[in-house]
């Protein structure tokens, strides 16, 4: 079955682009990242989105808790370059990195019909999008459909429809991403990889706007 035109690829700039998909991974070096998760954190995980990390179309509110896409964005000459910052995909980073527990956050979603959710890791190169690569596992939405995505791979999430909120849990030693309802307090969909590096919350956006949630405890029904 084909998949959708906007799920074949990753999209620059407002546009589709599919076969920058397959360019193979490349990896650089951030420093003066700001915040570690310490092993003794089970949950409760406090971030913001990273400023230093969006892409030039999307813009930071509500304290860096929210983020909007402009189909114009900025003029990228009058973003701050640095090696941190999303330069082809619409792409933002939560502020923290997450190297042992489990975690858990909230997206509630407003007049968007393209988005990813999920965690990536925080040395993935700038110049590819969450879910293309081995370093970032998400779960898209686009042509009212939900998928779940890594490595050039989607696979189709049982049908839930749009809710205005989802929620996010992550069990680092499980090597667990799951994808909530957070009305139903349900697990939708895991997928499971090896972790291994540090992991930034991660989030992409083509239109409408997304406002995280995060300091939560993982809910009862999910443990």
């Amino acid at each position: 079955m084909a998949l959708p035109l906007s799920m074949a690829g990753c999209r620059l700039a407002g546009r589709t682009v599919g076969n920058l998909l397959f360019r193979q991974p490349r990896r650089m070096l951030l420093t003066n990242r700001r915040c570690f998760v310490s092993a003794t954190a089970i949950n409760n995980l406090q971030f913001k989105l990273d400023e230093k990390t969006a892409h030039s179309s999307l813009d930071l509110f509500k304290r860096d808790t929210a983020v909007i896409y402009r189909i114009l964005g900025l003029d990228p000459s009058h973003v701050r370059n640095n090696p941190e910052r999303f330069h082809d995909w619409a792409v933002v980073f939560g502020d923290s990195q997450i190297t042992s527990g489990r975690h858990y956050w909230e997206v509630t979603v407003r007049k968007s019909q393209e988005f990813r959710v999920g965690v990536a890791e925080a040395a993935m190169s700038r110049h590819e999008c969450i879910g293309t690569n081995n370093t970032s596992w998400v779960f898209a939405y686009a042509q009212r459909k939900w998928l779940a995505m890594t490595t050039n791979k989607m696979v189709p999430v049982p049908v839930i429809g749009k809710p205005d909120r989802v929620g996010v849990l992550l069990d680092y030693e499980a090597g667990r991403l799951s994808l909530v309802d957070t009305q139903k307090n349900k697990v939708i969909h895991t997928i499971r990889a090896p972790f291994r590096g540090p992991l930034c919350p991660a989030f992409a956006l083509w239109d409408g706007e997304l406002l995280t949630h995060s300091g939560l405890e993982v809910p009862e029904g999910l443990n």
